[in-house]
């Protein structure tokens, strides 16, 4: 069933997060030393190639991220697929007019980010994956969501390479009728032990 193969643990990656991953009061999952800050090129590539074939039963011709840590997966999934890569951007946001952007809010860092792409880089009709490192509360992919849809283009699904249960994002993107995809799910992370779902904890 093509929702199972969606959500089917990486074991690769789910076996480097049980192992290594800081977990910080239970809420925060740190694994930068090999996604999202320091990056391993081979693994990159691995969770690429499973991300591509996740996606590729939706014919994305066109992958979007946000800056900056999306770019290093969506990168490798995006060459796996064969077809180019877009990131919103936010620490610069000037782009070629005419521009498209919304305004994500940042509860565990306060304050907003203005998330900008230019309209020429989601030409009309697109087929349009989401790729992104993590998927939390949902507000940056369902704003890059809504940037698609007044673009004109189509968003057909969108992957993350870790998928946090517990933060409920997924309902917001599901509630636009994307499907999505994730290599690792975490249940919760309690006692310093990250709990992936369908996976037993390595002790």
């Amino acid at each position: 069933m093509l929702s199972e193969l969606l959500v089917a643990p990486f074991l690769p990656l789910v076996e480097r997060i049980i192992a290594e991953a800081t977990v910080v009061n239970d809420r925060i999952l740190k694994i930068d030393h090999f996604l999202n800050h320091r990056i391993e090129p081979q693994l990159m590539q691995a969770m690429g190639e499973a991300m591509a074939g996740r996606l590729r039963p939706f014919h994305p011709e066109l992958i979007l991220t946000a800056e900056a840590s999306g770019i290093a997966p969506a990168l490798a999934t995006a060459m796996a697929l064969g077809c180019p890569m877009v990131y919103a951007k936010k620490y610069s946001p000037e782009v070629e007019a005419p521009a498209l952007s919304r305004i994500v809010p940042s509860p565990t860092k306060g304050g907003a980010t203005r998330l900008v792409v230019s309209a020429r880089y989601l030409p009309i009709g697109t087929r349009v994956a989401l790729v992104d490192d993590f998927l939390a509360n949902g507000r940056t992919a369902v704003a890059l969501a809504e940037l698609v849809r007044e673009a004109g283009a189509s968003l057909v699904a969108a992957g993350f390479v870790v998928e946090k249960l517990f933060q409920n994002g997924r309902a917001g993107i599901e509630a636009l009728g994307i499907p999505v995809a994730a290599l690792a799910q975490v249940e919760r992370l309690e006692h310093g032990q990250v709990i992936v779902r369908g996976v037993a904890t390595m002790t």
